[in-house]
């Protein structure tokens, strides 16, 4: 497992090589989108506050929704690092059950085998880490997230100074066939692209990866400290 400085460190790696690079997160809500009709029922599923806070338009995607859960197993089985919660995890308010324990029996039922892993809330590390800021200053930035607009503000001004060539707007992931032609249409537009956009952010981390060759982070939460949100 990579602590902060090594994540760091291959993001580097990758942005002055130009190599292509993902870095995912699984959270509780991951595990939900994962565990429908495989680890759990559809009725278990729906049942938890997320799931129901998803359909009251919380979450960027409506339950149930197996294309995505599909489409999330296979990006985990690829992606380049992916965050995992430890199985002593305090960071994330919510039951034990929905953290490391249901990560388990969903990689186990979908044969989930990460190259590589770091902690699951690496992005808020990130968030404020002064050497994360001062890389990716000397590169092309893509924003993509419901506030884009706002978080390119932000990352343009100080103390960030980033580069943001382009604020690609996502809500929900009814988004992704208009976030997939973008990329498709602007391989080279940028270097690397901040995605918080929830559970959608592991598909588009990686759709960033493979489609354009560039650096593609699921930056979750690291949004909302910017921005100064609640979580």
């Amino acid at each position: 497992m990579l602590d902060l400085n090594g994540v760091l460190q291959r993001i580097e790696a990758a942005l002055c090589s130009k190599q292509p690079l993902s870095i995912v997160r699984v959270g509780d809500g991951e595990n939900l989108i994962l565990a429908q009709n495989s680890v759990w029922t559809m009725e278990q599923v729906l049942r938890e506050e997320w799931a129901k806070r998803a359909n009251r338009g919380r979450k960027g995607v409506t339950l149930p929704n197996l294309a995505l859960r599909d489409e999330m197993a296979d990006v985990l089985k690829n992606a380049d690092i992916v965050g995992i919660l430890p199985a002593d995890d305090q960071t994330i308010g919510v039951e034990e059950y929905l953290k490391r324990p249901l990560t388990d029996q969903v990689f186990m039922h979908f044969n989930i085998h990460p190259r590589c892993t770091c902690h699951a809330s690496v992005n808020r590390r990130l968030a404020g880490s002064p050497g994360f800021w001062s890389m990716l200053r000397a590169h092309r930035i893509l924003v993509i997230t419901s506030r884009a607009d706002e978080l390119r503000q932000v990352l343009e001004a100080e103390p960030y100074g980033l580069h943001v060539v382009h604020a690609l707007s996502f809500s929900h992931y009814n988004d992704m066939e208009r976030a997939r032609n973008w990329l498709i249409r602007h391989p080279d537009h940028f270097d690397a692209a901040l995605i918080s956009c929830g559970v959608n952010a592991v598909i588009l981390a990686q759709m960033v990866r493979d489609l354009t060759g560039k650096v593609g982070i699921d930056f979750g939460k690291g949004r909302n400290i910017l921005l100064k949100e609640r979580f």
